[in-house]
């Protein structure tokens, strides 16, 4: 029997299909229900349905191809059956109205001859109402499905962002597999595993379809699968080639095999490729000695080697939509900006990037606020330059803007005396950081109270209230297009 053409729903049990009393089908020739499962659902009245099946269905007919010759002496009936054997077919479903009073015995012993589920459909019931029955089946299966791998999803997630993310996330997969799950190293050596172990027989198998998806040594060599699957012992074999290239590989065994199982160990596929692919090039080692010597007092522009080559620039980047971004998010932001340096601070990510790997083009999703690129003793300007770009792009719904750096007239005042006079101007404002920012924000998006709440998170009539405040303190009129040119102008100076 040839294979079924397997549809990305998944199949309905035969049993659920006979439970269902509206239905009111009875088995009456075949295997067991309890290991056949349907695909789909095909009405026929073909004497040789074979052409017109896939594979999977259960088929439905009322007997009309029937002749009137047909009978016990005949060899009709077995034709009919071991056709739609050929074909792969599920299960026969034949309808006693309105040809056939009842299922004609040859048919029967025809069905109980190839193996084939035979059911009888009622009077009262329509073969549409069957197939919508199947239809209603599909779906919950279906939901049910989409719900555990949502759930997975988040869990290993969740584990990957652990103090031992690695053993978390094997340890995860394998429960959600109801298998043993192992992280296999370079050399093919078992670094990590967790669950229930197989046997002797499928640990080995296991450990030679990890070496299947392994990439090649040689530049001539056939690229690798990225994944494989074998079955030994009843168990299902599966492994993942991890996508930082070092030869690392995960290896799963498990009871059964499912569409959504094969999407669960891909997730994890992914959370370990992020964790392991640092490991192997020294880059994660380099990254904790710059942390450390940081933490320990290192100027920045020390430890900046340590991280690759500079200049760099800060991005900025927040979500689209409702809700701070997870680990999983913010670790797939770096790996697109090409930066391991990821740090999710809350509603927003900070990614150190290095000049030359600044995005020149919106991330879909996110929006993003560039800084200019600077050494490594200006990245805390570097940072707020992030963050007032980043106001300035939600304010004006920009996916992505950056820090303009370009010369002005300020350059032509001597920095000190523009640092003075910035002092001197802004001071009954400059002890109170909220209306400095509120003044700057408001005063950058052209006086739009509407702009400035939204590139501050606050209310419209907070900044109302702010820029009435600074009105007062500083005494002047913040209409007068002189007076806002500048404070703005002393703005940029401290």
């Amino acid at each position: 029997m040839p294979d079924p053409a397997v549809p990305p729903t998944p199949p309905v049990p035969l049993t659920a299909l006979l439970a269902r009393e509206d239905l009111g089908l009875r088995q009456l020739a075949g295997p067991p229900a309890e290991g056949v499962v349907v695909h789909w659902v095909h009405t026929s009245e073909m004497a040789d349905p074979y052409p017109y099946l896939l594979g999977g269905e259960l088929l439905l007919s009322a007997g009309v191809h029937i002749p009137e010759a047909a009978g016990p002496g005949t060899s009709y009936f077995d034709d009919y059956v071991s056709r739609i054997v050929a074909a792969g077919g599920a299960a026969l479903g034949f309808g006693v109205a309105p040809v056939h009073d009842t299922v004609p015995e040859a048919l029967v012993a025809a069905c109980a001859s190839h193996g084939l589920p035979l059911l009888e459909v009622p009077p009262r019931t329509t073969f549409s109402g069957v197939a919508r029955a199947v239809w209603q089946l599909m779906a919950r299966a279906r939901l049910a499905e989409l719900r555990r791998v949502t759930e997975a999803q988040q869990s290993l997630a969740t584990a990957a962002s652990r103090p031992d993310p690695v053993p978390s996330v094997l340890r995860q997969l394998a429960q959600r597999l109801g298998g043993w799950a192992v992280l296999y190293g370079p050399e093919g050596t078992e670094i990590a595993g967790a669950g229930r172990e197989p046997g002797d027989e499928a640990r080995a198998a296991l450990t030679r379809l990890a070496q299947v998806v392994r990439p090649a040594d040689g530049p001539g060599e056939r690229p690798a699968p990225s994944s494989a699957t074998d079955s030994v012992g009843g168990l299902h074999l599966a492994a993942y080639s991890l996508g930082a290239g070092h030869g690392f590989v995960l290896g799963v065994a498990a009871p059964q095999r499912t569409a959504g199982d094969h999407t669960i160990a891909s997730v994890a596929a992914v959370l370990l490729s992020l964790l392991t692919g640092e490991q192997q090039s020294g880059t994660g080692a380099a990254r904790s000695s710059a942390l450390v010597r940081m933490l320990l007092g290192v100027p920045p522009e020390e430890v900046a080697a340590l991280l690759g080559d500079g200049p760099w620039v800060v991005v900025r980047a927040r979500p689209d939509g409702d809700g701070a971004p997870d680990p999983v998010a913010a670790s797939a932001l770096g790996a697109a900006l090409g930066s391991a340096l990821v740090d999710p601070a809350g509603e927003v990510v900070r990614v150190l990037v290095p000049a030359d790997r600044a995005p020149d083009d919106p991330l879909p999703g996110w929006t993003l606020g560039i800084s200019s690129a600077v050494e490594p003793e200006d990245w805390p300007a570097a940072d707020t330059q992030a963050a007032r770009a980043l106001a300035r792009a939600r304010a004006t719904r920009a996916p992505l803007l950056r820090h303009g750096a370009r010369p002005a007239f300020a350059d032509l005042v001597p920095p000190g005396e523009a640092a003075a006079h910035a002092r001197a101007l802004l001071a009954p404002v400059t002890a109170h950081p909220a209306l400095t920012e509120t003044l700057r924000t408001f005063l950058s998006l052209h006086g739009s109270w509407d702009r400035t709440a939204v590139a501050l998170s606050v209310h419209r009539n907070t900044v109302r209230q702010r820029i009435a405040r600074c009105a007062a303190l500083l005494a002047t009129d913040l209409d007068d297009p002189d007076v806002r040119m500048e404070l703005w102008f002393a703005l940029r100076h401290i």
